[in-house]
């Protein structure tokens, strides 16, 4: 039971991982303008930077740097004026917050790739801004990591690129441009839970590094919401629940009532307090137990994956609902020795020592979930009896 719930509640709250970070309430009275303002002027001074440095370097004369960073200086000043607070019905949704949010580092790497040509930013030179599709972001994007493969020593463009080729959906590459630009992420919490994050998705699981650095993230922020997000759902992945309900109880009261995401996660905090709770009662007697070993037919073995799932499970005889128990390993285990009792019921009121005669069936999961699906590899045996010893169990059809 315990397993069931430690999956359900992880993909519960992986979703809720995912979407819920730009819909946290943190608690600073600062308005929605503020934050785009301040967040714009942020990405300017950047630029400023960046002028300073090729400044530096040599690469930029003191004419353009000049000219370039009284431009620079205007918009500062334009982005920094106070603005009219918008009114209810033509403020931006929360959909479009989070779109902003996610192009904020793209258009900063816009800006850092212009900085390159500072007679960009020559107001009589510049021509109306034309759109912004989605390769030219690709291509902003490309030169920034070409540029970073010639001078990598620059913790702060790894960061920019991570940001990036996380907003594009490219995962395993962020991941590994923020283990670049390890020495700005590892004194900053929010930047350790985003690495974490990427690595609990490129790898399946908070197992190992992923849970290392949300360790470090606690350590500097231990009431970010985000990070306590994450150590939950970590926690619940290793069956941690007591932990995971104390950091989520922690999140929920700063997201939106009513929100998909603040009822996600209240479904799964729901979940990992009945774990709690039947932690702490004593455990099932495990009662008369099936055991066997279940094997591959060799006529089926180039059709098993790396990636598949193995699911050995025992049903009432003619039976079509829940399993009575069940266990969950990786295909490429078999053949492999399997024990069914009471102890793995799934339900408190249907155990496996109540039936007389049950089902065992084994099924090789090509989607990898406990649904079945076409193309899926089975083995069954009917009229077992509970306490049955030495069940040998062939996994030998194909679910048409």
């Amino acid at each position: 039971m315990t397993t069931f719930i430690a999956l359900a509640t992880l993909l519960i709250v992986v979703a809720a991982a995912l979407l819920a970070r730009p819909l946290l309430r943190p608690p600073r009275a600062a308005p929605e303008m503020a934050d785009r303002q301040a967040a714009n002027v942020a990405i300017l001074r950047d630029q400023l930077a960046e002028l300073e440095h090729e400044r530096s370097e040599g690469s930029l004369t003191d004419a353009d740097f000049e000219q370039a960073r009284k431009e620079l200086q205007r918009r500062l000043l334009d982005e920094a004026r106070p603005e009219a607070q918008p009114s209810r019905e033509t403020a931006p949704s929360r959909k479009t917050a989070l779109l902003v949010m996610l192009l904020l580092p793209l258009l900063g790497l816009g800006g850092y790739g212009l900085l390159g040509n500072p007679r960009a930013l020559d107001p009589a030179a510049r021509q109306p801004a034309p759109k912004v599709t989605a390769a030219d972001i690709e291509n902003m994007v490309a030169r920034l990591a070409t540029r970073l493969q010639a001078n990598p020593d620059d913790p702060k463009g790894w960061v920019m690129l991570a940001r990036s080729y996380k907003a594009l959906g490219r995962y395993p590459e962020a991941a590994e441009a923020y283990g670049k630009g390890m020495a700005i992420v590892e004194n900053d919490a929010e930047l350790l839970a985003d690495y974490a994050e990427l690595l609990a998705i490129t790898s399946s699981g908070f197992q190992g590094k992923p849970t290392e650095l949300l360790d470090k993230a606690l350590k500097l922020a231990p009431e970010d919401p985000q990070v306590l997000l994450l150590a939950g759902a970590a926690a619940g992945e290793r069956g941690d629940f007591r932990k995971a309900v104390a950091y989520w109880e922690k999140v929920l009261p700063l997201m939106d009532p009513g929100s998909e995401e603040a009822e996600a996660l209240g479904a799964a905090l729901a979940q990992a307090r009945e774990a709690v709770q039947k932690a702490d009662k004593p455990a099932t007697a495990p009662g008369p137990k099936i055991s066997g070993e279940v094997s591959l037919h060799p006529s089926l073995a180039g059709k098993v994956g790396a990636d598949d799932i193995l699911f050995i499970f025992a049903r009432a005889e003619g039976g079509k609902g829940m399993p009575l128990a069940a266990i969950r390993q990786p295909a490429g285990k078999l053949p492999l020795r399997f024990s069914l009792d009471d102890s793995m019921a799934l339900s408190a009121d249907d155990r496996l020592s109540a039936h007389k005669r049950v089902t065992i069936e084994a099924r090789i999961a090509r989607a990898g979930t406990a649904q079945i699906s076409s193309g899926d590899l089975f083995g069954r045996q009917t009229g077992v009896k509970p306490g049955a010893q030495e069940i040998r169990l062939v996994i030998d059809q194909v679910v048409p």
